[in-house]
């Protein structure tokens, strides 16, 4: 049961997590996420999807990972790897999020996107089946080089940001806000889901316990 409650995290979290970057690609004239930049440029320069290229690039910093450090890849990483693109590829197919107004009104849905891609990665990291494709990375980055995980952070994201914007993706104010905003919201989220989860194993160990003792 317990295994059930957090994999339900997992996917709710991966769910929620895709559907924020959607609705930020939808207003990506704004700026979106390093990530996301070079997934849109890489799809206007060579065709495929934006979640397609979503997936090659999580699977590539999987393979990574597992060369530097395979603490850090677990089940979870590679459903994340498949899953988010396939959710974002998914949301777009659909096409039921409003479309780009260039009014006050986008900057308010982009900040409900970030927020929602915040309470997303807190609510999947919360199951701790396994650390995303790129959060892996860079853990394993930091052990590797024996530098904190912020540093490696900016060292990379910056990166894909310059090879993003070099490629043409959308590069914007919101580009340089992202982790401001989403940031404070997976930290919050991510620690009241796990308090949540170790509330409900708890209540359930007690529940067992009653019932061996009966």
């Amino acid at each position: 049961m317990i295994r059930s409650i957090r994999w339900f995290f997992y996917m709710a979290g991966l769910i929620f997590f895709s559907y924020g970057i959607t609705i930020a690609l939808k207003m990506q004239y704004l700026g979106v996420h390093p990530w996301d930049v070079l997934n849109v440029a890489l799809y206007e320069r060579l065709g495929l999807t934006i979640g397609s290229w979503a997936i090659i690039i999580s699977i590539f910093l999987i393979c990574v990972s597992l060369v530097l450090d395979k603490s850090y890849v677990k089940l979870g990483t590679f459903l994340n790897a498949i899953l988010v693109g396939a959710f974002v590829d998914l949301f777009l197919w659909i096409d039921f999020l409003p479309s780009a107004s260039h009014t006050w009104t986008d900057y308010l849905i982009m900040i409900i996107g970030i927020i929602t891609m915040g309470f997303g990665g807190g609510l999947y990291n919360s199951a701790e089946i396994g650390a995303g494709p790129r959060d892996g990375f860079m853990l394993s980055i930091s052990d590797k080089l024996g530098k904190s995980v912020g540093l490696v952070r900016i060292v990379v994201e910056t990166l894909v940001l310059v090879i993003g914007l070099l490629l043409g993706g959308p590069v914007f104010l919101f580009t340089f806000i992202f982790t401001f905003v989403q940031s404070p919201v997976f930290a919050y989220t991510l620690k009241k889901f796990k308090a949540i989860i170790v509330l409900i194993e708890r209540r359930y160990d007690r529940h067992q316990y009653s019932k061996s003792s009966a």
